[in-house]
């Protein structure tokens, strides 16, 4: 039979859909490579999902397109090389997808017709289960122990990364209960939360890393590590809900032996619910749906599954997936909206931070009215090399693609050129602050060479958006913590005509000056009398911060958690850290060389510190608020060593422990850990292979000792 000249596109003539097929198919395994070996996806899940169904389609349509190594029933990406193998003794394969409540009732349907039920008959039951957004494990256990954990790898090998699973707490190394089998395979996902997320991208900024895309890259990329004490750094955590080879099974339900991975010592997800209809599924899809920004973590859909397992048993497979299960994806999280003004707002460093107004849409089953668009140089179309990364610039009045990156914070994505206004006008990046009108300027970068991609207002101080942003911070979570006084309170007080907050030294004058004024706080809208007296008791109770936290509340840039506390436990007290810092200027001086020497403490820290305190501005607010507060040293992790106060500097190959051991044990006895030597170091303590460093201290008469002499020294 000949085919027609033209045919409709969903249904190529063979020529056409052999072309698209060989197309599809190479988009699809370099995506699957990116996803599974790099942790680093070069689709959305959406793209990735419409192009393996448009493959399939065409497979369908055309069977022989389908070869012996399919890229359509292709699970995950060959395992890296960079990794020992482990070969699954029961395949790990993936889900089928529905992405309406019509195909979830085709699925159940399905299933139903496989096992030849008639209409009468009620069933089976599915458990429902959040599709957790991580990365797939396998560990097995012989005897109760863990004795190798698997990634799931191409779905028949996997990458050994057992050493990485052992460093994760909610991994348990033997499983408690009467009832372990001899050998257990127990599956579940890997994944990170989204506040311990934030602080690994905290961090990485703070060294001057490349920050992760999305929690679930974290994930991947923290247990896939050759350096197994970076993993044991990162806050992995992990779900139990499947088995591979389990020769007896401790119940004959699902849902009854994802119970027992709980008596085991597993956690389990509290969402997962036993189903009896379609309806009833739907309605659990709803609620996990509705909970979804409230989790904590990444999920991409709901799982349903067959409870009985002797029915599992005899629904079997289908080529990459089991017949007995789906995962019911939430909607893709890309809508078309109208850009309606672009708006820049200051952060408390003075970045000027461009928010897209939009005409109001729902992506992913969110209402989204603002976006961010990054800096101008995204605006324009570059990313942060300047590259290309977008085919126009972004103006206002244009057709946008939004994008609910990372669950969180939408952003502009694409813009629909074909629906631009004739007369529109590229947008007008500002030169100068919106707020106070300071000049705001691209400070050059150099350790890129480059100018910054963030503009920022030189206003400081004087700014008054950055000062607020400044005090948000001050009395944040992670800073002093002030119990009663958040976001909205600072916005009240710092316009407050009556009790205003200007700087931080004012929040611990706000009680005496309540005294004194006419128009009472607790007379105030949103107010009462014991409301003010809880926050002003809770104000009183933060006077004695302890020093990390009042570094890290000052709000000096490149300043997070971590180096706050290393500046804290190396220098004790604010006086000395400032004195310090002030005599840093002169770059040959020993504070400065100490500063240097810090180990964690790069040169933009250094930077960035002396900055702060050559500010005029910021040493008169500093007086202000030390008349008010009393930083407090960090509580001392040794009563007696003869190490403590030291400054020691480790160097070659360690053989009795890790040089990250070595620096927590240092620590814990009190001593200072810097990365190299100078006139201040007291300490080397020099390993085989030990290089420069011992000429430095040979250079400035630092005592040296081999690891054995260290242990003999602080008697371990």
């Amino acid at each position: 039979m000949t085919e027609p000249e033209t045919v409709p596109p969903e249904k190529p003539t063979a020529r056409q859909a052999r072309a698209e097929h060989k197309a599809l198919a190479a988009e699809i395994a370099a995506a699957n490579d990116a996803y599974f070996r790099e942790d680093q996806p070069i689709l959305d899940d959406a793209t990735y999902d419409a192009k393996r169904r448009r493959l399939v389609a065409l497979e369908e349509v055309y069977p022989a397109l389908k070869g012996a190594e399919a890229v359509s029933e292709a699970v995950g990406a060959k395992p890296s090389s960079k990794f020992a193998k482990i070969r699954h003794r029961v395949p790990m394969l993936s889900l089928g997808n529905a992405f309406a409540d019509e195909e979830v009732a085709e699925f159940v349907q399905r299933v139903r017709s496989f096992l030849g039920m008639k209409p009468e008959v009620a069933g089976p039951a599915f458990t429902a289960e959040p599709k957790i957004d991580g990365l797939s494990l396998s560990l097995r256990y012989e005897k109760g122990a863990l004795v190798h954990a698997a990634t799931r790898g191409d779905g028949e090998e996997g990458e050994d990364v057992t050493p990485n699973a052992r460093t994760i707490s909610e991994i348990p190394h033997h499983l408690s209960g009467a009832e372990v089998p001899e050998i257990a395979e127990v599956r579940g996902e890997v994944y990170l939360g989204h506040a311990d997320f934030a602080g690994i991208n905290e961090r990485q900024r703070e060294k001057g890393l490349s920050e992760f895309a999305n929690p679930r890259n974290a994930a991947a990329g923290s247990l896939r590590q050759l350096d197994v004490s970076i993993t044991a750094a990162r806050p992995l955590r992990f779900f139990a809900y499947a088995w591979g080879e389990m020769p007896v099974l401790p119940a004959q339900t699902q849902s009854g032996v994802v119970e027992t991975f709980k008596r085991w010592g597993f956690l389990t997800n509290p969402l997962m619910a036993r189903c009896e209809s379609v309806d009833e599924l739907l309605a659990r899809y709803r609620l996990i749906e509705a909970q979804r920004a409230t989790l904590g973590y990444d999920i991409d859909g709901v799982v349903y599954k067959v409870d009985d397992l002797a029915l599992q048993a005899r629904l079997g497979f289908v080529s990459r997936a089991p017949r007995w299960a789906i995962a019911h994806k939430f909607p893709a999280e890309l809508a078309t909206t109208i850009l309606e003004n672009i708006e820049i707002q200051v952060g408390r460093t003075g970045a000027l931070s461009p928010v897209a107004r939009l005409k109001p849409v729902t992506v992913g089953g969110v209402v989204v009215t603002n976006a961010t668009l990054h800096n101008e140089d995204y605006i324009r179309g570059f990313d942060s090399k300047g590259e290309t990364i977008r085919e126009s610039d972004i103006r206002i009045g244009d057709t946008v693609t939004v994008k609910r990156a990372g669950d969180v914070i939408p952003r502009v994505e694409a813009v629909d050129l074909s629906k631009r206004a004739a007369d529109s006008q590229p947008y007008v990046f500002p030169t100068v602050c919106p707020i106070c009108h300071s000049d705001a300027v691209r400070e050059h970068n150099p350790r890129s060479g480059k100018e910054d991609a963030v503009r920022r207002c030189t206003g400081g101080l004087i700014c008054p958006a950055q000062a607020m942003e400044r005090l948000k911070h001050f009395v944040s979570r992670d800073a002093l913590d002030i119990d009663g006084l958040g976001d909205k309170q600072i916005e009240f007080f710092h316009a407050d005509p009556d009790l205003p907050v200007k700087e931080p030294a004012e929040i611990f004058t706000l009680a005496t000056r309540d005294g004194t004024n006419l128009k009472k706080l607790k007379d105030k809208e949103g107010f009462g009398t014991q409301s003010v007296a809880k926050l002003f008791a809770a104000i009183e109770d933060r006077r004695t911060p302890p020093l990390n936290r009042f570094i890290f509340g000052l709000g000096i840039r490149h300043i997070g958690e971590t180096n706050a506390r290393l500046l804290a436990r190396h220098y004790g007290s604010f006086e000395a850290l400032r004195s310090a810092v002030v005599a840093s200027a002169d770059a040959a001086s020993p504070e400065r060389q100490e500063l240097d020497a810090i180990d964690g403490v790069g040169p933009t820290v250094v930077e960035a510190l002396m900055q702060f305190f050559a500010e005029a501005h910021n040493e008169e607010m500093l007086e202000r608020l030390l008349a008010q507060v009393t930083p407090q040293p960090l509580e001392a992790v040794a009563s007696i060593s003869p190490v403590a106060g030291k400054i020691v500097v480790f160097t070659g190959a360690l053989e009795q422990m890790t040089r990250d051991e070595a620096k927590a044990m240092a620590e814990r006895l009190g001593a200072k850990v810097a990365g190299s030597v100078s006139s201040k170091t007291d300490l080397l303590v020099a390993g085989p292979g030990a290089g420069s460093k011992l000429k430095d201290a040979a250079k400035h008469g630092v005592q040296v000792i081999d690891e054995a002499g260290w242990f003999d020294l602080v008697g371990t």
